[in-house]
């Protein structure tokens, strides 16, 4: 009898824990769905409706939304595994105590983990660089930023490859995606060639990249001048400015269009030559060879 008047009782408690864990569980998804609000809405906020180019805004916003989405979720994780032992009758007072002595032990133990922290922190706060980014970090590691932690920095190279680099790690970093970009493209011709055809040719190649990308090559084509002497030819630098992490795409399209710009115009690229000095017989003259004999 005194069994059976238990058994409703332990139900009934039983259904008061799952209620609370319950509760503890929709204020952990609340709290996870508000945090996804905001990083939506700050999104939405700085985003100017071209697709195409990513602006410093964008990329903060993408960076901060990271980080506050994994802070988020690992709040929410520690939060319901103490309430969860709260509930099942477990004293979480020494708990978090000691968790507090043992986070003092890591942090004299993990020291590079602490730095590693601080230095996310502080990538952060300055906006070195963000999600989306194209970045060379320490001459080592070069590639697009696809997420940023607080303890390290995900890159993606031109072949696939993930790279993980710890925040503390990083030294020295180069953005090659800041603000704009300049593609350079240097071309070599024959010395026989006039150089004034070649800017004008330069030039025009360069306008009509422009107008047919206007959002890509921001400018058009700047003809630098010759920039070497070399055995064969002369080379002429141009540079031409372009949206954050476009300087590729267009470089490859304004070789493109002057290769067959030159063609049109018979502008010739030279080939390597060689002069053979023939020391056995004085009366030989000089004769010149292409590099393939």
């Amino acid at each position: 009898m005194f069994t059976s008047f238990l058994q409703p009782i332990a139900v009934q408690g039983l259904w008061i824990k799952a209620q609370k864990l319950g509760l503890v569980l929709l204020t952990c998804l609340a709290i996870l769905w508000g945090v996804a609000l905001v990083v939506r809405a700050v999104r939405r906020a700085v985003d100017d409706g071209n697709d195409d180019v990513t602006s410093d805004a964008e990329r903060r916003a993408e960076t901060l939304g990271s980080v506050l989405t994994n802070a988020a979720r690992v709040v929410v994780v520690a939060f319901f595994l103490l309430m969860t032992l709260q509930e099942f009758g477990v004293n979480i007072g020494p708990l978090v105590a000691g968790a507090g002595v043992a986070g003092v032990a890591l942090g004299f133990g993990a020291q590079s983990l602490v730095k590693d922290v601080i230095s996310g922190f502080f990538l952060l706060m300055e906006n070195q660089f963000g999600v989306g980014d194209i970045v060379n970090v320490d001459d080592k590691h070069v590639g697009t930023v696809e997420r940023m932690t607080l303890r390290i920095t995900q890159l993606r190279d031109s072949e696939g490859r993930a790279h993980f680099v710890p925040n503390g790690s990083i030294v020295r970093v180069v953005v090659l995606s800041k603000d704009f970009a300049r593609a350079l493209v240097d071309v070599e011709v024959s010395y026989e060639t006039d150089p004034d055809q070649v800017f004008e040719v330069l030039r025009e190649a360069g306008r009509a990249v422009h107008e047919a990308h206007p959002t890509r090559a921001l400018e058009p084509l700047e003809v630098k001048g010759i920039e070497i002497l070399g055995a064969s030819g002369y080379t002429v630098r141009t540079l031409t400015k372009t949206a954050p992490g476009a300087q590729w795409e267009v470089a490859r399209e304004l070789r493109r269009r002057i290769l067959l710009a030159f063609r049109d115009a018979r502008i010739e690229i030279p080939y390597p030559q060689r002069v053979v000095h023939h020391r056995g017989d004085p009366a030989v003259p000089l004769e010149l060879a292409d590099s393939g004999e």
